[in-house]
């Protein structure tokens, strides 16, 4: 009996692998072709195509209006949101590392572990921001410009006197009005 059921398991083993390696088609399930000859073939009559209608354009899909934040949020989006951050976590490492050292870090990777400021945020692709770091004898400067400069994307600007600057339509700087 048991000799039976291994000779069974063997022969649907085998039949499985044969399955496995066979073609997707067999020749019986694929319609025979016929040919004609092309001196006894009807001359073929096409009528031209008339060109596709162009497809609708998708409907744009309006984003929800951005939503501050907290009280007093200066952002117009959640991408002004994240940059602001960014510059307000900058801002803060500074002044941590000046307090330990007595001026402050010469660059991003310097402010790696300072406060809250981790090796990630040294890279200067910040979605739809790129960062600018500048070192001074006795500060810094950090801007952040939009990759595409908009009304959801003003350009940002802090030193180290720890105010942030914004432009709408321009690289922002020390002189450009200051975020409320």
């Amino acid at each position: 009996m048991n000799r039976n059921i291994l000779l069974i398991a063997i022969l649907m083993i085998v039949a499985a692998q044969t399955l496995a390696q066979a073609p997707a088609t067999s020749p019986s399930s694929v319609p025979p072709q016929t040919t004609t000859p092309p001196e006894t073939a009807a001359p073929v009559q096409t009528e031209p195509t008339p060109p596709a209608a162009p497809k609708p354009a998708a409907p744009a899909v309006a984003e929800p209006p951005y939503q501050p934040k907290f009280p007093g949020d200066p952002a117009r989006s959640g991408s002004e949101a994240a940059a602001l951050g960014y510059m307000r976590t900058v801002i803060r490492a500074q002044r941590e590392y000046k307090k330990k050292n007595a001026k402050f870090a010469p660059s991003l990777n310097a402010l790696v572990h300072t406060g809250s400021f981790t090796r990630r945020m040294t890279k200067t692709d910040r979605g739809d921001y790129t960062v600018s770091f500048q070192s001074k004898k006795d500060g810094f400067e950090l801007a952040l410009t939009p990759k595409q400069m908009d009304s959801a994307h003003r350009s940002f600007y802090a030193d180290e006197d720890g105010v942030i600057h914004a432009e709408e339509d321009k690289a922002a700087s020390d002189t450009s009005p200051t975020v409320k």
